[in-house]
């Protein structure tokens, strides 16, 4: 596992944020937006986006609901239960 530092401390990037970023992807080209369409649209860079799905990155949950509203898909349909 790699780890991280976001703000507050190391994250260990585990399965489930592999999934999310997986589930971005997936539903950005559904939606037919290239990371720079989605990263304009809620306001972070194209490498940002590039680092969300390839789980380099875990958003934080106010850029989760951005994403999931650009996407237009509820918050819960990036994770898996």
């Amino acid at each position: 596992m790699k780890l991280i530092s976001p703000c507050y401390g190391y994250h260990m990037i585990t399965k489930n944020d592999k999934s999310l970023g997986k589930k971005i992807k997936h539903y950005r080209k559904v939606r037919d937006l290239t990371q720079e369409e989605l990263a304009e649209k809620v306001r972070v860079t194209p490498k940002y986006i590039q680092y969300l799905e390839s789980a380099k990155r875990i958003p934080s949950i106010k850029l989760i609901y951005k994403i999931a509203k650009n996407l237009e898909i509820k918050v819960k349909d990036l994770f898996t239960f």
